[in-house]
């Protein structure tokens, strides 16, 4: 049998009686796998009559696209649905383990079903895991038609697709879904199996974060908490008493298995691991927000995102590395002990690893967020740079230079010095930037500190010393 003259898998579930929805052996994502695209849960802002999506399958003309989206949002259901509903064969292959040779394959299936005018909607699960030459082979047969190419990445298609490819595909973004779309979802599994879970109001919330976004992962829970409450009712016909475990129940066998608590669901089911890739967006994601909600003065926020990152299982130390960073760029001079501060963090993490150094680096957390800001150094530091570009190799003016020989006493060096603490304000107002540019009142200030912490007092010095350097000229 040809792929054009399979049966529709949504074909057949949409029948009375659906093999696949009524086989308690196959998993709980698949029975409840969504039979049209209406069905499909949290991804309206491309599904809607007037979403992309949803114009293109209206007009029937369907585009290349790449569906970019963390795991369990419906990325390959959308892909199946499409091609149903636009009356596309649906050809799928997986970038993880297909290569050139099974693409040339998919690709002269569709050229031939093509000539007696069959279109192919070409699926490619993971398509980021193709390089740069294999992605470079779906150029001719998307450009002409000859395939409908839909590939779905949890990975940012900027990154990970070549600039080639992704003009010829319009890249729409999936979400992960909300706690509104799992409960539709956990709604549809009672029903289904026709029986509402043995939760606590509590438990059930609990059951929805542990999701964390992730449909499948949530049926896959379903499951495993069913699966318990069967045991327990079974153990307790049997012996007439509840057997050991979670929140079992005094008398199952004439009760029920008793509602499990949060803590009790935590001992049944294993927790969804958080999204998180050390190589990936998702690594430079996090440690922008917590950037950003350092600078924002938000220890909160700071402590959520820092919390992310260790619970994802960055490395604490690159963590500690960047509030270094964080202490010179955003804190600067309105607060000299943050650099003090994140260096012993580093160094108390480095002698106690985890998890109590982690402490240390989360107080450097919370002092970096509360402290006073100020990117006066960080700013006069870059015009620093760009004038020293400028200015190229200008020698130092002659009265700071040391003259330890003859010859270069002769040439001038060091006459005029003034030793400022000799002075009797300690202060002798003399210019120390190159002969060359132009006089200090008619160039750019490098440093301007601001009148945030310490800076205000450092603003108020330099004020002093700009006056006193222009009463001493005045009586030169």
């Amino acid at each position: 049998m040809t792929p054009q003259d399979a049966p529709s898998l949504f074909d057949a579930a949409a029948d009375a009686g659906d093999p696949i929805v009524d086989d308690p052996t196959r998993p709980l994502a698949d029975r409840l796998r969504p039979r049209t695209l209406d069905d499909v849960v949290g991804q309206d802002h491309l599904l809607a009559a007037d979403a992309p999506l949803g114009r293109m399958v209206a007009a029937g003309h369907l585009a290349s696209i790449i569906l970019w989206g963390p795991p369990g949002c419906g990325k390959t259901t959308i892909a199946r649905l499409l091609a149903d509903r636009t009356g596309l064969v649906f050809e799928q292959v997986s970038a993880t383990f297909s290569g050139v040779a099974d693409l040339r394959k998919v690709f002269a299936a569709a050229a031939r079903r093509r000539e007696v005018g069959q279109g192919t909607l070409l699926f490619v699960d993971e398509i980021h895991r193709f390089n740069r030459a294999q992605q470079d082979s779906f150029l001719p047969y998307v450009e002409d038609g000859t395939v409908v190419l839909v590939g779905a990445t949890t990975e940012n298609p900027s990154f990970e697709l070549n600039g080639a490819l992704l003009s010829r595909c319009q890249v729409l973004v999936l979400h992960r879904l909300d706690d509104d779309a799992l409960a539709e979802l956990l709604a549809r599994a009672e029903a289904l199996l026709g029986r509402r879970l043995p939760l606590t109001d509590g438990a059930r919330r609990a059951l929805l974060a542990m999701a964390d976004g992730d449909g499948r992962y949530l049926l896959g829970m379903v499951e495993q908490v069913v699966g318990y409450a069967d045991s327990q009712g079974r153990a307790g016909t049997q012996s007439g008493n509840a057997s050991a475990g979670p929140a079992a129940p005094t008398n199952a066998a004439s009760t029920g298995p008793v509602e499990l608590d949060e803590a009790a669901l935590t001992a049944v089911v294993a927790s969804r691991a958080p999204l998180y890739d050390k190589s990936s967006e998702e690594h430079y994601n996090l440690i922008s927000a917590l950037h950003k909600s350092m600078r924002g003065s938000d220890p909160d926020a700071a402590l959520y995102w820092l919390a992310r990152m260790l619970a994802g299982g960055e490395d604490p130390l690159y963590i500690a590395r960047r509030l270094v960073r964080f202490a010179s760029e955003d804190v600067g001079m309105a607060d000299p002990g943050a650099l003090q501060m994140t260096l012993a963090a580093w160094d108390t993490y480095e002698r106690l690893g985890s998890p109590e150094g982690e402490l240390a680096i989360a107080q450097a957390v919370v002092y970096l967020a509360t402290a006073p800001k100020s990117i006066s150094v960080y700013r006069a530091l870059g015009r620093a740079m760009k004038l020293a570009r400028q200015t190229g190799s200008l020698m130092p003016p002659a009265h700071i230079l040391n003259a330890p020989t003859r010859l270069m006493k002769e040439l001038g060096y060091g006459e005029g010095y003034q030793y400022d603490p000799d002075t009797p304000e300690g202060f002798s107002g003399a210019d120390y930037m190159p002969e060359g540019l132009p006089p200090r009142e008619q160039r750019e200030r490098l440093y301007e500190p601001t009148a945030h912490g310490h800076e205000r007092r450092i603003r108020e010095r330099l004020a002093y010393w700009d006056d006193l350097r222009a009463k001493l000229r005045s009586e030169q």
